[in-house]
């Protein structure tokens, strides 16, 4: 593992190889901040959000889809990130907001929900938002802490996790119609210090997910069980994913959340961007979000 992009992102989150740009996307949750980075060039660039992003992803048009704090919205970025809202999310809850999220293999938005309360009740959801259906509720267990939001290669899976419970879950799903079923255990996260965070599969049908407080990233087989651990020198990774020009660079964005001044001296690159090759193993791109087909009439 080696620095990639130094930074010091309060809340590193939401990492995305985008291919027709051939750039590295993340949002800083807490900053408010959607970062971009094209390691060829070296060039970097930031946009200044209107709200906190908890998830995004790439529509066909070059344009983002994003999920701010309580709103689902459109945004282009060659337009200075002009942003358009297209649904409101849990607008009588005033305790939650947007938290992880990413398109199924249908190009459909997937998304959850956190309760920021410091009692952490479990009352986020998880939702589906597409142009043709609008926004629908899943029908899964509520959440604290929505995360791990990812899909079987086949589509037909959905794994998430409630991450105060460190057991990531599995699912049936059917993305046209936004139908899930026999909810069960995929893995139990060990350590009481890990928790899971983001996770992505890869062309293997492995998922990897981000452990946070654990400094490390872990790749789990179809069946649930440990087959790789990765170190990080820094405390709280948080979104893994695959990119560059043959999908076998595997990248995590990583946090400064939480963490104790001492600790902070300690891991000054906490918040930055890291890389590891991983010659053995491929990424698969997620599915573009089709921004260009309207909501049917109801």
């Amino acid at each position: 593992m080696k620095l990639a992009f130094a930074q010091t992102a309060t809340l590193g989150e939401g990492l995305t190889w985008d291919k027709g740009r051939r750039s590295w996307w993340w949002t800083d949750i807490e900053g408010a901040q959607l970062h971009m980075w094209t390691p060829e060039s070296g060039s970097a660039q930031s946009y200044r959000l209107p709200d906190r992003a908890g998830s995004y992803v790439h529509c066909h048009s070059g344009r983002l889809l994003l999920g701010l704090a309580k709103r689902v919205c459109l945004a282009d970025v060659s337009s200075a990130l002009a942003v358009q809202t297209l649904v409101p999310v849990d607008a009588l809850e005033s305790r939650t907001r947007i938290n992880d999220g990413r398109t199924d293999r249908a190009g459909y938005y997937v998304f959850g929900t956190l309760n920021e309360a410091p009692e952490r009740r479990p009352i986020g959801s998880f939702y589906q938002y597409s142009m043709q259906h609008g926004l629908r509720r899943l029908a899964l267990p509520a959440v604290a802490i929505a995360n791990s939001i990812c899909f079987s290669i086949d589509g037909k899976t959905m794994y998430f996790t409630d991450t105060l419970t460190r057991r990531i879950l599995q699912c049936d799903y059917d993305a046209p119609s936004a139908r899930v079923a026999n909810v069960r255990p995929f893995a139990q996260v060990e350590g009481d210090n890990a928790f899971p965070d983001g996770s992505t599969i890869d062309a293997e049908g492995c998922l990897w997910n981000a452990q946070w407080g654990a400094y490390r990233i872990v790749r789990y087989a179809p069946d649930g069980s440990v087959m790789r651990v990765l170190e990080l020198p820094v405390k709280n990774p948080t979104c893994p994913a695959f990119g560059g020009t043959d999908m076998r660079t595997l990248m995590v964005t990583t946090a400064r959340s939480g963490m104790s001044r001492d600790e902070l001296l300690q891991m000054p690159l906490a918040g930055s961007l890291f890389a590891i090759e991983v010659p053995d193993c491929a990424g698969i791109a997620d599915a573009l979000f089709d921004d260009n087909t309207m909501k049917s009439p109801s």
